[in-house]
């Protein structure tokens, strides 16, 4: 059985690096193509929130599983009598200016997504590393209450329903104007999806992360 596996392993060398293969010529240019499509000129938004949008759809609804699947794997366990956080003032200030930081780039990413490299789900990564930082330098009472106080977990589960909801439509053929190649507010419905996509991933790893305090602590 050995040698079969050898045997199938050089056919496949000669096949993918010494044996050549014209590829076919298209009359058009795919990159165009999607740019026209969608309406946006960053072609990997363009695929993921219209050409690829049914992936997307369950991609954001098994990021939501994740979040449920973490609270209730620690459900039954103890949370920590005592969390060891950053107290040095030169630890906390370059955490919070980090923070301040990881939010302004994930606005950017969310708002500009779809004119240039970004989008909801990097948007959300730096909104959630934005959390993260606040949350090793602050007591997780005090995250606590601000996640209740502006019920995030209520948004998070809304923005979901919205993207959803929007996507669907937006698979049985009815979209918004394009506007201008280039211009902020341009896209049809993909800006939107992108800043959906942002909120419930930052606040799906809000939830995450105060679970993981919680049971876990920071160090």
């Amino acid at each position: 059985m050995r040698w079969i596996y050898v045997a199938a392993g050089i056919a496949f060398y000669f096949k993918m690096f010494l044996l050549t293969n014209a590829s076919p010529s298209l009359p058009f240019s795919i990159v165009a193509a999607v740019v026209q499509d969608s309406g946006v000129p960053n072609v990997v938004s363009g695929i993921i929130l219209r050409n690829r949008l049914y992936d997307t759809i369950f991609e954001v609804i098994v990021f939501t599983i994740a979040i449920i699947g973490s609270s209730f794997l620690l459900a039954n366990e103890r949370p920590l009598s005592q969390v060891h956080q950053f107290t040095d003032q030169s630890s906390i200030l370059l955490a919070r200016l980090g923070a301040t930081i990881a939010a302004l780039v994930g606005i950017e990413l969310a708002l500009r997504g779809h004119l240039s490299p970004g989008g909801g789900f990097a948007a959300g990564v730096a909104g959630g590393t934005a959390i993260g930082l606040v949350a090793m330098t602050s007591s997780p009472e005090w995250m606590q209450t601000i996640y209740q106080r502006w019920r995030a977990a209520m948004w998070e589960k809304v923005s979901v329903l919205i993207f959803i909801l929007l996507s669907v439509m937006t698979l049985t053929g009815l979209e918004l104007p394009h506007g201008d190649l280039g211009a902020l507010i341009s896209g049809g419905i993909i800006p939107i999806l992108n800043i959906l996509v942002a909120i419930k991933v930052a606040l799906g790893s809000w939830a995450v992360i105060l679970i993981f305090i919680r049971y876990r602590g920071l160090l």
